[in-house]
């Protein structure tokens, strides 16, 4: 029987009351209702629950999420998702700047290597708690992590206890890498790519819809994007995508979709935080919104090849309201980092923070994705091993943590030769043309944008 995940109205009732008390709602009479009536709780990993609910239970699941919705927020004041009050939020918004130095083709290449390898090492533990990857790494004589994971020598009871990500380990695990299997973490990337060329830099969040209407499949969408797809078929028009019935619009799906807002506009965070903005809202609001927004104005910052990466975390906070529970999130992982000689001590304590949040959520992820870079000091290697080791979701933490890494190091020639050998400069993706393409022919296109844009402000 075949289980669709991530648009179930009983699945994503448990969601929503975990995100309505997380963003200062006051939820418990409709949490009271659904569980008196035998409701489930959201499923834990998965999208989906085992089995089906009755066709009651599915109709008041939907019933309450509407009911949910029109519950007023504790903390809408200090989290505005409109970008003119998020601005207003801003006391340090970047100003525009004097032309900046645009990355070369050659950053561009290291960058998008990054991202890839990052993601590649972080696939195969994905959804796995943090004590099962830290067995498996121990178990493959690869812990403190340093390389790819390795199920050669894994005794077989850590591995029932602890599988591989099913679909990720026949591609992911050192002994069958072979080129870059698809991921949404490359997906996304490329379709920005299709964005800024059909649409240029002015494109609109009705762009966005247009481009994955036409380009993505249904079936390479999860958890918000799966949602706002579904609402788009259905007739609902941007930003309400983000907002009908669905509880992932603070994951983190619209962080990992913000790269190329950051390459194409060096030195830009401001214009890299708005692009990204535009995007996100297709799909996300609030903290959502801010972590695709911090991610591309940090890039911004590392894409002039001026800044280190404590400067480059330092612009994409000026972007993110400060009162906000992203900023505190961020503020709280660099001190951490900054403080703490061992890493499995920050990611222990961001665990314990963090507990509350799921782990597809941007509040801890996107935490520990800044975490990583602070206390690698942006070393390529150490800040895709930190953003892995540290769990949660794992493959978007490595690729945006490998993306900013790759591209401050300068060239693909910098990367260690055991990270981008096996990928054989070849990514496999179901979008438009590009499946097969490789990573310098990337570069190239993306290199393209940025020069196109940067001379054509």
């Amino acid at each position: 029987m075949l289980r669709l995940t991530w648009v179930q109205p009983e699945d994503l009732l448990g969601h929503e009351l975990a995100q309505a008390y997380q963003d200062g709602r006051a939820p418990e009479a409709i949490a009271a209702r659904w569980h008196a009536a035998g409701g489930p709780e959201a499923p834990p990993r998965a999208g989906t629950s085992p089995t089906p609910a009755s066709r009651y239970l599915r109709a008041l699941a939907g019933d309450l999420l509407d009911e949910l919705a029109e519950l007023p927020s504790g903390l809408a004041d200090a989290e505005p998702t409109d970008l003119g009050q998020i601005r207003a939020h801003c006391p340090d918004w970047p100003v525009r700047p004097v032309p900046a130095p645009a990355p070369t083709q050659t950053d561009l290449e290291a960058a998008w290597l990054g991202r890839a390898v990052g993601c590649l090492l972080g696939k195969p533990v994905e959804k796995l708690p943090l004590e099962g990857i830290r067995d498996l790494a121990r178990a493959g004589g690869n812990w403190p992590l340093r390389t790819w994971f390795t199920a050669r020598g894994v005794p077989d009871d850590l591995l029932r206890t602890h599988p591989w990500n099913r679909r990720s380990a026949p591609t992911s695990l050192a002994e069958n890498i072979d080129g870059m299997p698809e991921d949404d973490d490359l997906n996304y990337p490329l379709l920005n790519l299709l964005l800024l060329q059909r649409y240029g830099r002015d494109f609109t969040t009705a762009d966005v819809a247009r481009l994955w209407l036409d380009e993505l499949p249904a079936g390479r969408t999860f958890t918000a994007e799966r949602v706002a797809y579904r609402n788009l078929l259905t007739g609902i028009e941007p930003p309400h995508t983000a907002h009908h019935r669905n509880p992932f619009r603070e994951w983190i799906g619209a962080l990992i979709r913000a790269d190329v807002h950051g390459w194409t506009n060096p030195g830009d965070p401001a214009a890299a935080a708005e692009a990204a903005h535009r995007d996100a809202t297709l799909t996300h609001t609030a903290n959502g919104v801010y972590a695709a927004m911090f991610t591309a104005a940090t890039i911004a910052e590392a894409a002039t090849g001026q800044g280190d990466i404590h400067a480059c975390l330092r612009t994409g906070l000026t972007v993110v309201p400060p009162a906000s529970r992203l900023a505190e999130a961020i503020r709280h992982a660099v001190h951490l980092a900054r403080t703490t000689e061992d890493f499995d001590t920050v990611v222990d304590a961001l665990h314990t923070t963090h507990r509350a949040y799921h782990w597809v959520h941007a509040l801890p992820n996107t935490a520990l994705i800044a975490a990583a870079l602070t206390h690698a000091n942006g070393d390529f290697s150490g800040s895709i091993c930190r953003a892995v080791s540290g769990g949660w979701d794992t493959d978007s933490n490595g690729a945006t943590a490998g993306s900013v890494a790759g591209l401050l190091t300068g060239a693909p020639a910098a990367l260690p030769d055991r990270w981008t050998t096996p990928l054989k400069n070849r990514l496999a993706t179901s979008v438009a043309d590009f499946d097969g393409i490789g990573f310098d022919t990337l570069a190239q296109l993306t290199h393209q944008l940025t020069h196109r844009e940067t001379r054509h402000p």
